[in-house]
This record gives C-alpha cells, structure tokens and sequence, in this order.
C-alpha cells in the first residue's frame, strides 16, 4: 500500500493509498483515553481513524464516575457498518468490559487477517476497575490467541499470567509465558510501574527486544497506553515491521507524555500532538 508519511496537499488519495485503521474500546469525555486518544494518535500519524465503541464512559482526570455499556446488537451493527463499506489495515482494542463484547469481537475480526493490536485495560490510571473478572478471563483464554501484539502494563501482565513482576528478567519471562502458553502472536510488557528509566520488553516469540527511554516524573499520564498502543497500531497498518513500530512508538508516547498537558485536578492527559513541538525546536 502506498501510504504517506508526511503531509503533502497535492497527494491525491484514493481507496488504495490511505491507511484506515479501527479502534474497538469506550469512550473518554474528558478526551484523554479511550476511543478519544486512539482518534487522535492516528490523526496525528497521518492515519484514518474509525471506531467501534463498546461503552460509554463518565470519567475525567480523576477516575471514572460511572459507566454505560451499549447493547450488544448495537455493538456489533457499528462493526458491520465499518466492515462492510470502508477497508481496515489495523485494528486494536482497549476497554471490552464484558464477555458477550468479547465474543461479538472475536466473531468479527477472527477472520480479518490484518494487525490485532490487544490493549488489556482492565484498570483505568486512576485505578478503578474497567471490566470484570469473568471477562478478563474470556480475554486470556480467547482473544490473546487471535493477537498480533498484546501490551499489558506490569500489573494486567500479571494478571494474565499468574507471576509476580520485580525485574527486567521477570518482565521477559513474562513475555514469554503470554506468547508461548497463551498464544499471542507477541508481548509488549511496559515497565512503567518500576523505577529507573522506563523500558519495555518485546518478545515476538523468537527474539527479545529492550526498549529504554528516560523515565518522566510526571502525574499526567492519562490515556498512555490507549496512545501507545493507537500508534503501534498505525504504523503496522502502514506495513511497518513490528520491533520498529514498537521503536517509533515508543518515541511517540515519550514525548506525548514530556509534553503532558496539566489539566484537571487528578492525572492530565498525554499531549497528542507533541511530535510536533519537538520538530520546530
């Protein structure tokens, strides 16, 4: 596919040359997560951004107020609507609070053959709960296996895999164990929640690679891992290769959150359009 990596106003675009990428999760009013991040990472990444929304979300910087999950045949008419008229070159999920979303998305997308981008979310920054037991469940067991990349934060790693993370090693074993015994097709382990720089783990089951950035000692990291993962998820729908998807990635969202906004009066929200302040220095 022909894509485009910078802005040209005489491109002409067809069907054939602009990357579309879908982003299944709930909503963010505040603007900072969810299908809100996703929509603006790809924007900024010169991709064309759909969504599928699963639940409508009242949360703002301080956490989440309440939570409304729409019907399931609506859920799974949004997927048609898109699937049925406009191409998809990636897709990836964030918050899928109940196993019946599950398993409309599993029916949905097990046959799409293109990148599977699965963001675990199972807890919001501020630390409420966004899904339940039984789903979290159905997520390891069913759509783990259907993944191009998973990227769970220590914590959702741990979940998934029953061990205690400590230590870079700990973080590869992990890796390990979500791409060998759960079968996706490879493991992102971010290793925010430990000290020191911040570096991740990715294991695409036949090499490790060591992502290092300097760690950022900042409270508004809202909606970090719904932005990194949109933009892994659109530089695999332009056909990059996956270890320098996670690397320009990785970039992105460090200096998404560098350039953090501080609004509100919990954790603000990572800056979207940083890359740019960053290029007119």
């Amino acid at each position: 596919m022909d894509t485009y990596n910078s802005f040209d106003s005489n491109k002409v675009f067809t069907q054939k040359n602009i990357c579309c990428a879908l982003t299944i999760a709930g909503t963010d009013p505040s603007g900072g997560a969810g299908i809100h991040a996703d929509l603006k990472t790809f924007q900024e990444l010169k991709v064309y951004g759909m969504s599928v929304i699963t639940s409508v979300v009242a949360q703002n910087t301080t956490g989440v107020q309440d939570v409304h999950h729409l019907p399931i045949d609506f859920v799974s008419q949004q997927f048609d609507s898109v699937l049925t008229d406009i191409p998809v070159h990636a897709f990836k999920t964030g918050m899928i609070a109940t196993v019946e979303m599950m398993k409309v998305i599993k029916e949905k997308v097990e046959n799409l053959h293109i990148p599977y981008v699965l963001d675990p979310v199972m807890v919001a920054t501020s630390g409420d709960a966004l899904i339940d037991k039984e789903a979290r469940n159905y997520l390891r067991e069913h759509l783990l296996p259907l993944t191009t990349l998973v990227t769970p934060n220590i914590p959702e790693a741990e979940f998934i895999t029953g061990k205690s993370i400590e230590t870079i090693e700990d973080m590869e074993d992990v890796a390990k164990v979500i791409v060998h015994q759960y079968g996706a097709g490879a493991a992102l382990v971010k290793g925010g929640h430990l000290t020191g720089d911040a570096i991740d783990i990715l294991y695409d089951g036949e090499d490790m690679y060591t992502y290092t950035a300097e760690r950022i000692h900042t409270k508004n990291t809202h909606g970090t891992g719904c932005t990194y993962s949109a933009a892994i998820t659109s530089y695999l729908g332009q056909g990059v290769p996956l270890p320098e998807a996670v690397d320009k990635s990785k970039q992105f969202i460090t200096n998404a959150i560098k350039h953090a906004f501080p609004l509100g009066s919990g954790n603000g929200p990572t800056n979207h359009f940083a890359a740019r302040m960053e290029a007119v220095k």
